[in-house]
């Protein structure tokens, strides 16, 4: 996986979107009738939260893993010519084993 040129900041995680499966029942969907998908592997991870005593908590998902996350949540961004999207960590409800 590529560096990213950004630092997230708090409670966010970047993630690249797995490609969405082409077909439903056998029938080829063209892009522009496929729904983005709701799966993908995290690149990037915010610093977590401060606490009032200066602890930090960090996240529950690192680097490399793939998560499932909200179907409208995140902000869409383009680095590099890759599209990945940025997204709260409440916005995120499960990781894959």
């Amino acid at each position: 996986m590529a560096k990213v040129p950004i630092r997230l900041l708090g409670e966010r995680i970047l993630v690249k979107r797995l490609e969405a499966d082409a077909t439903s029942g056998g029938i080829h969907l063209p892009e522009s009738a496929q729904e983005k998908p709701q799966r993908g592997e995290v690149v990037a991870i915010g610093t977590g939260t401060s606490s009032d005593d200066e602890e930090r908590t960090e996240l529950d998902v690192k680097v490399g893993d793939v998560v499932i996350f909200a179907k409208y949540g995140g902000t869409d961004l383009k680095l590099d010519g890759e599209e990945y999207i940025v997204l709260d960590f409440d916005q995120v409800y499960a990781k894959e084993a």
